[in-house]
């Protein structure tokens, strides 16, 4: 790991976990600010000095064009929704756009379904990939860098689990559209939301899941983080809720089966599942500093490669034993930083290859 990148995760202060139902968040200091003056993509699109659009009239699935008319960089994070003009998209990296300039950046489709104008600029949709698929997202990008040079996603992959995220949330929609998805849990998301704050100086948020460190980001600027806070703690939230759901629901078939059930019966896989779901979820309130210090300790130990960015900045691709990561450094300063628990399956390239050899999982 790089200095720089790994003395920040080294130097990282750790606060008082936050905590609702399964989910735990610990916020993220560091004691210097540095680097770039930037805005996020929201609040740029809010005063106007920002365009989103499509590369031409035609489209192009896996570009789209962005132009920063203002007088400060604009930072825009991997995993960011775009809603509008064909088709919605995500963001495929953390891009810093510089004032003055505009840029072809690289993206993936949230909305299968459709492929037709329905405005001419695209809005901040309030939405950000959730951590699981942000972490296949992140695996497919690192794997297209290692072998083309690009920031290309796995196009089909991004659809396969924005379904699959429907069916688990039980949400019809008639594009296939990730926004659908989380414009119908805001209720429940908001459940988890307003149980989380952000603390004087955080810029940053570690998160567990069911007991499990499963990803942090940092953002280097307090106030740009405290203005990202809520997307990130919703991305973060909504695997968090869905996973709650799904232990519910094998408990409840888990009751079912044992009513009337004779001497002798065994269990299955799935109340096994169930039964370990619910021993996680009871000690899910009380992760230790400890055990986050250790999951900052496994990404600050990951090997790394070094990258161009497509705007400002060098951009990190990072791999260790079940972990991906990523870091925009832009003057020596990191700008963002994300990385996530993954399974072994899930990683991609020589970098992961290597790193899975050692035989050791997050998750």
């Amino acid at each position: 790991m790089g200095r720089t990148i790994e003395n920040y995760l080294k130097e990282m202060g750790i606060g008082e976990a936050q905590s609702f139902e399964n989910m735990a968040v610990f916020p993220l200091t560091w004691p210097q600010n540095g680097g770039p003056e930037y805005i996020t993509l929201r609040e740029a699109l809010e005063r106007g000095v920002f365009t989103v659009t499509e590369t031409s009239e035609g489209g192009s699935v896996p570009e789209l064009r962005v132009e920063n008319k203002g007088d400060v960089a604009v930072l825009m994070l991997d995993g960011e929704e775009l809603a509008g003009a064909k088709q919605n998209r995500i963001i495929n990296t953390t891009i810093m756009v510089a004032p003055k300039s505009g840029l072809k950046v690289p993206v993936s489709c949230t909305e299968q379904g459709r492929w037709s104008y329905v405005s001419p600029e695209f809005a901040e949709s309030g939405h950000q990939m959730d951590r699981k698929l942000r972490s296949v997202n992140m695996g497919a990008v690192h794997a297209s860098l290692a072998s083309s040079g690009g920031f290309r996603s796995d196009q089909g992959r991004v659809w396969q689990e924005v379904a699959k995220m429907s069916d688990d949330a039980q949400v019809v929609s008639r594009t296939g559209a990730m926004k659908d998805v989380y414009d119908a849990k805001g209720a429940e998301l908001d459940d988890y939301l307003k149980s989380f704050r952000v603390v004087d100086g955080q810029k940053g948020m570690l998160v567990f899941l069911d007991g499990r460190p499963v990803g942090f980001d940092f953002v280097s600027r307090p106030e740009a983080f405290g203005r990202l806070f809520p997307k990130l703690a919703k991305s973060y939230a909504m695997e968090a809720m869905l996973s709650a759901q799904e232990a519910k629901r094998r408990a409840g078939r888990k009751k079912t089966r044992l009513f009337g059930q004779g001497p002798g019966e065994g269990k299955s896989a799935e109340d096994s599942a169930a039964e370990e779901s619910g021993a996680r979820a009871k000690t899910a309130k009380n992760p230790t500093a400890g055990e986050a210090r250790s999951f900052l300790a496994a990404a600050a130990a990951c090997d790394e490669q070094k990258n161009a960015s497509v705007g400002l900045g060098s951009y990190y691709r990072c791999a260790g034993p079940g972990l991906v990561g990523s870091a925009l450094a832009v003057d020596e300063a990191v700008v963002h930083m994300a990385f996530f628990g993954v399974d072994e399956g899930q990683q991609a390239g020589p970098m992961a290859r290597m790193s899975s050899r050692r035989g050791f999982r997050i998750i």
